[in-house]
């Protein structure tokens, strides 16, 4: 009995460790990745230009959508399993190998009505080898969270970066013989692969099939992949409702400032999200240090994201302009509302995640589905009125009027209260808005760009060292968190 005591007390006390270490692994998985690759996708998308671009779009819109339910959300069950996540990993490595056999071959079939859709009917050949993806990732589903799962984020980023960067070599290479938007498909594909071979190397996960368990999964995932898809609109209609009305060409643009914006969720959010669901489900048996952990998080992610979206939004011209040329300089108009959205879909996924390992999986479904009936309309209506300006103005609204108080809502219903989460963020959502309105002048009065992206970075800098002087003991408080009552001493 005082054996099982301290051994508990000591897995309690190394739970600090442990995230901080898979957390700075997951960051550094994503800064080699963002950062590394950046020099790639720069070389491609001047390469390909914008209509070979929107024509990858439209392919990718097809697998983020597959992706988001294609192992029927079962291999989340792993990372928050209250026993050893052993006993049921080779059932959900065979369901989510069965799932992706199925869903990939309903993708080949209704490809070219979707490509037809988008407004790309040349796009079906591209989406269907795209979508072969779908089965390296119903097989990588396992293995894949039984290392978030351990905390295993060093072995984790061997496999992403293998993807990452044989996927972007295999892409340069057919985009320079001339294969276009069929380039960016293949390469991922070659990526993939690879990574399925080292997930299994890693963490070696055998398959079979329990009933009993199956059924039990089933139950926790099912609720879970139909929010999944319900979350999959809700990111992608946007991209739908521009293939459709404006054409591939303008899709192009789009997607382009969406990649962009997209950069401060992918460097700091998505390392967060490979820890936080695991830490949070290690403390669910004391839930104010739950709380405050959600606070601290909540508090420190705000601060470095917030002025780097909005930094995106009031420096759209310059940093489109020097990045990837004047050809490019269109998708700048979607920068300002993308930048906004940026900053609330960072707090939007931690509450998600939270919400998630607290069983509330149906009030993530009902946030999901509001947030959705509003925002196909205010898309339909954005775009036709103001092309992808509209779109990402669209976005925005719905997302700062609507979504927002649903998830605060929520929040206060499971005890974070709307005054304490305040506090945390008020600091970095001024220095932002200052980034973001003295960026956007500087853009308008300095007409070159290099000098406009130059001045406004250093503004933004300036701001996260305010910010970061103030880090310290947030840290402190958070790691702290992590330590339950019981395994304080």
């Amino acid at each position: 009995m005082m054996g099982g005591h301290r051994g508990r007390h000591r897995r309690q006390v190394a739970l600090p460790g442990l995230a901080s270490r898979a957390l700075g692994w997951s960051f550094a998985s994503n800064l080699v990745a963002r950062v590394g690759t950046l020099p790639i996708g720069i070389v491609l998308a001047r390469l390909l230009g914008p209509h070979a671009f929107g024509t990858y779009a439209v392919a990718l819109v097809a697998l983020v959508a597959v992706l988001s339910f294609n192992d029927l959300s079962v291999s989340l069950a792993i990372v928050r399993w209250p026993g050893d996540p052993a006993d049921i990993a080779p059932t959900v490595a065979t369901l989510s190998v069965a799932a992706s056999l199925i869903i990939y071959a309903a993708c080949f079939l209704i490809a070219p009505s979707f490509a037809w859709a988008m407004g790309a009917p040349a796009a079906t050949g591209v989406v269907r080898v795209l979508s072969l993806n779908v089965l390296a990732d119903g097989l990588a589903a396992a293995p894949a969270a039984m290392l978030q799962r351990e905390f295993k984020q060093d072995r984790k980023m061997i496999a992403d970066q293998v993807n990452n960067w044989l996927g972007a070599a295999v892409s340069i290479a057919l985009a320079f013989q001339g294969f276009g938007a069929m380039s960016l498909a293949l390469g991922r594909i070659a990526g993939g692969g690879a990574s399925v071979i080292l997930f299994f190397a890693f963490s070696p996960v055998r398959f079979g099939f329990d009933r009993r368990k199956a059924k039990a999964l089933l139950r926790f995932g099912l609720p879970l992949a139909g929010s999944s898809i319900v979350v999959f609109a809700v990111t992608n209609a946007d991209q739908l409702v521009v293939g459709h009305v404006l054409g591939a060409t303008a899709l192009g643009f789009y997607a382009l400032a969406v990649n962009l914006a997209g950069w401060p969720v992918t460097m700091f959010s998505l390392p967060t999200r490979s820890v936080a669901p695991a830490v949070f489900s290690r403390l669910q048996h004391d839930k104010k240090a739950m709380r405050n952990g959600f606070l601290s998080v909540a508090g420190l992610l705000g601060a470095v994201t917030i002025p780097a979206c909005l930094l995106l939004a009031g420096a759209g011209v310059p940093i489109v302009a020097v990045v990837y040329g004047q050809r490019w300089v269109p998708a700048a108009a979607a920068l300002t509302g993308l930048g906004v959205l940026s900053a609330l879909r960072v707090g939007f996924e931690l509450c998600y995640d939270y919400l998630v390992v607290l069983a509330r999986s149906q009030a993530v479904l009902v946030v999901q589905v509001v947030w959705l009936a509003a925002l196909v309309p205010g898309l339909i209506i954005g775009t036709t009125a103001d092309g992808i300006s509209g779109a990402a103005l669209a976005q925005a609204a719905v997302a700062c009027l609507i979504v927002l108080p649903c998830y605060l809502l929520c929040l206060a219903m499971v005890g974070i209260r709307i005054g304490a989460l305040a506090r945390r963020l008020w600091l970095p959502v001024a220095v932002a808005v200052v980034v973001a309105a003295a960026a956007a002048v500087v853009a308008r009065v300095v007409s070159a760009d290099l000098i406009a992206l130059a001045i406004g970075c250093a503004v933004a800098l300036a701001g996260f060292c305010l910010l970061a002087s103030r880090m310290r003991p947030a840290v402190a408080e958070l790691r702290g968190n992590l330590v339950p009552a019981g395994g304080r001493s």
